[in-house]
C-alpha cells in the first residue's frame, strides 16, 4: 500500500494531526548568528535563516520535530519553508538549497521512523513555501505588467527543492501558505516534472492562506475558486493554513469542505499576533476552536501554524481523539462536465 493510500485509510478511521510551527520553536531557542551560520562560509548575516539550521544546527531541528511527534502529530513537515533559490537569495545561500532540503528531509524521516509504531504511523511532508515573489501581481504600482520572475523561473526553482526533498525521503510534497494561485500551479508543474524524472509518484498536499476576512488569497481567489483552479492536480489533501486563527478560518473551511472531494487539512495560527508580534492564544483556546470544526465534521487532518507549540499540538491531539472522521464531498463541477473524471471519494 502506498503512503498516500495509508494516509487515506487512517483518515477514514480517525481525524489525524499535523505538527506545529518550526519558526515559533526556533525563535524560542534564542539562537545567535554563530549558531545559525555554523561553519558555512557566507558573507551576509544568517541569523533568521531558519532553513539553514538543517545544516548548521540539525540537533535543534530534530528536537523540535521530536517534540511534535511526542505531542501526537501524525504528519511531520520539514523545516524548509524558505529552502528555495528565490528565498535563499536574500542570504546569498542559493547554492545550499539542495543540501538544506536533503538534510531537512533526512532529519524528519529519521524522527518519523523512530516514532512510527504498528498502531501509529508517522508521515513526512516536504514543506514548499510560496517564495517571496508573486507571479500574479506587479511589485511596481507604476508598471502593472512587470513581474520579478517568470512562471518558468518559479517552476525551475521549485524543481530543485522538490527533487532534493524526494532524495531526502519525504512521503508527500506540501505546497503551503499559497497566497498566489499561479505560484501554486508552478509548484504543481514542478512536482509533476520531478515525478517523470524520478519515475515515481510524489503525492501533493496543498494549503492556501487567506489575506483578508473576505476569504480570498492575495491573487483574489476564494477557497471555491482555488479548489476549482487546482482540482485537476488531484491533491492528496487540500486546505488552509496560517491566516487569522481557527475561529476566523471557520467560514472558509466550511466552504472548502462542501466542495473538496479529497482530504481536508487545516492548520491555523494561534490567533493573531500582538503588538510585539507574539501569539497569546494558549493551547486550550486553540483546541476549543478546533473542537468546533470537529463538531461540524470539517477536517480530516488538523494542526497548527504560526505561534503553535508542541503544547498546542498535544491539546489538539487530545481533542481529536474519538472525533468522527469527515465525510468527503461528492460534487459535480463544470470541470467534470468538461471531461475530467471525478476524484475518488473516500467512504
Amino acid at each position: 500500500m502506498s503512503k498516500a493510500d495509508q494516509l487515506r485509510a487512517l483518515a477514514a478511521e480517525r481525524v489525524l494531526v499535523k505538527d506545529g510551527a518550526y519558526g515559533t520553536a526556533i525563535q524560542k531557542l534564542g539562537l545567535g548568528e554563530a549558531q545559525f551560520r555554523g561553519n558555512v562560509a557566507l558573507e551576509r548575516e544568517q541569523r533568521g535563516n531558519n532553513d539553514l539550521l538543517n545544516l548548521t544546527h540539525p540537533q535543534a531541528v530534530e528536537e523540535i520535530c521530536s517534540a511534535f511527534a511526542e505531542a501526537g502529530a501524525d504528519v511531520l513537515a520539514t523545516n524548509t519553508f524558505n529552502a528555495n533559490a528565490i528565498s535563499q537569495a536574500d542570504y546569498d545561500a542559493e547554492h545550499l538549497v539542495e543540501d538544506i532540503n536533503v538534510a531537512a528531509a533526512r532529519i524528519v524521516r529519521g524522527v518519523a521512523d523512530k516514532y512510527s509504531t504498528e498502531d501509529k504511523q508517522r508521515f513526512v511532508a516536504g514543506a514548499v513555501g510560496p517564495t517571496n515573489k508573486t507571479l500574479s501581481l506587479s511589485p511596481d504600482v507604476a508598471d502593472p505588467g512587470f513581474r520579478e520572475v517568470s512562471f518558468d523561473d518559479v517552476v525551475e526553482v521549485y524543481e530543485g527543492q522538490v527533487r532534493a526533498l524526494a532524495e531526502g525521503g519525504v512521503d508527500f510534497i506540501l505546497i503551503e501558505t499559497v497566497f498566489d494561485t499561479l505560484n501554486a500551479k508552478a509548484g504543481v508543474m514542478a512536482v509533476r516534472n520531478v515525478e517523470r524524472e524520478l519515475g515515481r509518484e510524489l503525492p501533493i498536499m496543498m494549503s492556501m492562506t487567506l489575506t483578508d476576512l473576505s476569504g480570498r488569497n492575495l491573487s483574489g481567489h476564494t477557497v471555491e475558486a482555488f479548489w476549482a483552479s487546482i482540482r485537476h492536480a488531484r491533491p492528496l489533501t487540500i486546505g488552509l493554513n496560517c491566516s487569522f486563527g481557527a475561529e476566523a478560518l471557520r467560514p472558509a473551511l466550511k466552504a472548502l469542505h462542501a466542495r473538496a472531494e479529497t482530504l481536508v487539512m487545516a492548520y491555523p495560527n494561534a490567533g493573531l499576533p500582538n503588538d510585539l508580534g507574539e501569539y497569546d492564544e494558549g493551547p486550550e483556546e486553540t483546541a476549543r476552536q478546533v473542537e468546533e470544526w470537529l463538531a461540524e465534521g470539517l477536517v480530516d487532518i488538523v494542526g497548527g501554524c504560526c505561534g503553535t507549540t508542541p503544547a498546542h499540538i498535544k491539546a489538539i491531539a487530545d481533542t481529536v481523539e474519538g472525533a468522527a472522521p469527515r465525510k468527503a464531498a461528492a460534487v459535480e463541477t463544470d470541470m467534470v462536465l468538461a471531461g475530467l473524471e471525478p476524484l475518488e471519494v473516500r467512504a
